[in-house]
């Protein structure tokens, strides 16, 4: 057989073992509502988590950056492609996290993978969650440092396999979510910063799903009140989700700044984010940190959904988030359910391997501060209704 030629067969085997992914049009803006095949369903699968997508301040500000910047960057950072505005976002950020610095990335995938090979090479160490993002993993495996798992959300273990790396003199990096994307819940903190201290690691936390929903003014798991740049040298957030914009950012020391700058590969060789990109998120950014009554409102639907799934006896997994797991074990049945949904006008989607391990493929339930508390109501109603037809 000729290369490339069992392209067809393996999409086929993918299909037959429920694996297969189709990507939906949505025809309407990001809401608690959108439009599907001509449909208005109400959406359970967002990571607009504070509902600012499609905010009018924030639609506004996008719109007078357009007029003010153009549509593009036009180059790289290092090029010609830094305007003022990104200037002015990367203060806010810096603010906002409580660090010296902060530095623009194209996306979440291209600030972790770029910051993990710009610190790491051949001959040092990488110390990643069982569960960790994609990106993260990716990030470990293309620097070309010894990779090390550790049990999810286990600081002991962790520190069992710093323990066996003790006599090395080169770099240990240590990388978790904060909020872990597909289970929902957080990692342990204090106990891998402990951990990292212990043995001379730094210590790297991607707080994409974190960033503007939890802690005060949406600081997210890092609470630079709490942990700052020793106990955390490398703070991954994301514009995408509570912000509701595109694009990353990585916060540090200078010396982290600048090492990135001159060494990520992710960050030099990109054209910059569009600068009125980096005007609307600023908006987001004063938004997302005023209006308390979103968190508020998070929290509410949260332990609404999680009281109401408990009546009905579903397994849940330990979660305190806007992400709630529905596990349900087999891909065939998570399909299923989601599709049950979606006919009573439910958009929950499934999440199968690999994304998750197998045997525990899902639904992915997430919340909205734009969500009422009937929404949680009727998502309820519809997994029984699902879960008994």
């Amino acid at each position: 057989m000729a290369a490339f030629e069992d392209l067809t067969t393996t999409l086929a085997a993918l299909g037959k073992r429920q694996l297969y992914r189709r990507r939906r049009v949505v025809a309407s803006a990001p809401g608690r509502e959108v439009q599907v095949n001509g449909r208005t369903l109400l959406n359970f699968c967002s990571n607009d988590y504070l509902g600012l997508a499609a905010d009018p301040r924030v639609s506004a500000a996008l719109k007078a950056g357009v007029d003010l910047w153009g549509a593009g960057a036009g180059a790289s950072h290092l090029v010609s492609g830094h305007t003022s505005a990104h200037e002015e976002l990367e203060e806010a950020l810096a603010d906002f996290t409580g660090r010296p610095r902060a530095l623009l990335f194209g996306s979440g995938y291209a600030a972790n993978v770029g910051t993990i090979n710009a610190l790491l090479g051949p001959g040092d160490h990488v110390f990643e969650d069982r569960l960790n993002h994609a990106s993260l993993l990716d990030g470990g495996w293309l620097s070309r440092a010894a990779f090390n798992w550790f049990a999810h959300a286990d600081a002991d273990d962790l520190e069992a396999r710093l323990a066996d790396c003790a006599g090395s003199a080169r770099r240990k990096l240590v990388v978790s979510d904060g909020t872990f994307s597909m289970d929902g819940d957080l990692c342990p903190l204090p106990g891998l910063v402990a951990a990292a201290a212990r043995h001379g690691a730094w210590l790297m936390i991607d707080d994409a799903h974190g960033c503007g929903v939890h802690g005060r003014g949406g600081c997210g798991v890092v609470d630079p009140a709490a942990h700052g740049i020793v106990d955390v040298p490398v703070l991954v957030g994301t514009l995408g989700k509570a912000f509701g914009t595109a694009g990353a950012f990585v916060a540090g020391s200078e010396a982290l700044v600048e090492t990135l700058i001159q060494r990520s590969r992710n960050y030099i060789y990109t054209t910059a984010l569009p600068s009125a990109v980096a005007v609307a998120t600023l908006a987001s950014l004063r938004i997302a940190r005023a209006e308390e009554w979103r968190r508020e409102r998070l929290r509410e639907l949260v332990a609404r959904f999680r009281a109401g799934a408990a009546g009905l006896g579903l397994t849940l997994l330990p979660s305190g988030t806007p992400i709630q797991a529905v596990v349900l074990g087999g891909s065939a049945d998570a399909l299923e359910l989601s599709a049950a949904l979606e006919a009573r006008g439910l958009l929950v989607p499934a999440i199968r391997p690999p994304t998750v391990p197998p045997g525990t493929a899902r639904l992915r339930v997430t919340f909205s501060a734009l969500h009422e508390p009937a929404d949680v109501d009727r998502l309820l109603e519809g997994l029984q209704e699902g879960l008994g037809a």
